[in-house]
């Protein structure tokens, strides 16, 4: 993987991962996609939140709405785009400069490598040490999948409701229609 440096970046369905990596004094991103890799001259946090903006909401919002649904009001995993199933995770807190996002999606498996560090596997194969413990990764990906379930469950109950009222009002529609055919049926052509 070649890795290029880009000016403007938004999470997508190919967003792997995003991770600190230090300039001197500056906190640029490193961008892992499925088969490509970019550098961002600003930190993982400033795509997440531009990344939020991209799709109607913000930062803070997302965190609400997590906080809401599942409770959790630090390390908070977010959705950025539940139509594209994206979910991210974040390593320790958002505003710590070591904090490394996650996309919930492309992690396949995850091993321990020591007390400190934890090997995860994504999709496409592809494997990466991360300074995070072994049970601090379990945790954030728990609490992902919790996010991702109560969200898929109100969006199905939602739809669920939706799809009732639609049905109904075309139920009504049809047994309206069926009324005014009977009454035009005992009424109209039969009285010569």
């Amino acid at each position: 993987m070649k890795e290029r440096q880009i000016e403007e970046y938004e999470v997508n369905p190919y967003t792997m991962f995003i991770k600190p990596v230090v300039y001197g004094s500056k906190v640029y991103s490193e961008i892992y996609e499925l088969e490509d890799k970019y550098l961002y001259p600003f930190k993982p946090l400033d795509i997440i939140k531009k990344s939020c903006e991209y799709f109607s909401s913000s930062f803070e919002g997302r965190k609400d709405g997590t906080k809401q649904l599942i409770g959790i009001t630090h390390k908070v995993p977010i959705v950025i785009d539940p139509t594209n199933f994206i979910y991210f995770f974040p390593t320790t807190s958002p505003t710590r400069s070591e904090c490394t996002w996650f996309s919930h999606e492309h992690v396949w498996d995850y091993r321990r490598v020591d007390s400190r560090q934890t090997m995860v596997i994504f999709r496409n194969k592809q494997s990466f040490n991360f300074p995070i413990s072994f049970s601090s990764f379990q945790n954030q990906m728990l609490r992902t999948a919790d996010l991702r379930m109560k969200l898929m469950q109100r969006t199905g109950q939602t739809e669920r409701q939706s799809f009732y009222i639609m049905n109904r009002a075309k139920v009504v529609e049809a047994s309206e229609s069926m009324r005014q055919y009977g009454f035009e049926n005992s009424f109209g052509p039969h009285q010569s």
